[in-house]
């Protein structure tokens, strides 16, 4: 005979599935059963953390577990995905009969991907002047982020929704404009992309890496 705790977590399981599918590709959606938090998640729908049904419940699950009067919802809280990508997330506990959380869906919001559209948008509405701009002043990193930004929006995706081919040409384009000589541009390069910093080196002649 299934629990209170089994009926929640058979609903919470239809709930997850059906918003990971109709908000993908840019919210992740988890459900955690906080009756056992070390293998604490049970469903998990569009996936953007790389995490598994199996694996541990987050710290706001354990907060809730020692604190009932910990709040039901938190809204719009920022966080971070395990590659470092920016997220904002929303946390609801559910309550048993007797009021004690047993579950929590999590929603998490993939805003790394949000500024890539908006940075694709902004290109579709952008106007040229016959002007040129120079400046003196040396590349930053975040001329980086923002050039492989651009490279991606100009084929109609995000810098993870590259193709192989497409990846190593804008790894090369990068070299190009002097960017790959940044410290520390592999390794966000890298993790903008979604590849091994090993995969990143072996785009670039090898003239070109800097270790």
């Amino acid at each position: 005979m299934m629990t209170e705790s089994d009926i929640l977590l058979r609903e919470g399981t239809k709930i997850v599935e059906a918003l990971g599918k109709t908000l993908a590709p840019l919210v992740e959606v988890v459900l955690h059963d906080l009756t056992r938090p070390e293998h604490g998640i049970v469903a998990i729908s569009n996936n953007l953390s790389g995490r598994q049904v199996g694996d541990p419940t987050t710290e706001i699950g354990l907060a809730r577990m020692s604190d009932p009067g910990y709040p039901d919802v938190l809204q719009n809280y920022a966080n971070r995905f395990p590659d470092g990508r920016p997220a904002k997330s929303t946390s609801i506990g559910l309550r048993n009969g007797e009021g004690r959380y047993v579950a929590a869906i999590c929603l998490n919001v993939d805003t790394g991907m949000l500024g890539a559209m908006a940075t694709c948008l902004q290109q579709l509405a952008e106007t040229s002047a016959a002007v040129v701009h120079e400046t003196l002043a040396p590349p930053r990193i975040d001329a980086l982020r923002g050039a492989l930004e651009q490279f991606a929006a100009a084929r109609n995706t995000t810098p993870r929704g590259l193709s192989a081919l497409q990846r190593r040409q804008a790894v090369l384009e990068l070299a190009d404009k002097g960017l790959m000589e940044l410290k520390n541009s592999h390794g966000m390069v890298a993790d903008m992309l979604g590849i091994a910093r090993s995969t990143v080196y072996s785009y670039l002649p090898k003239e070109r890496i800097r270790v």
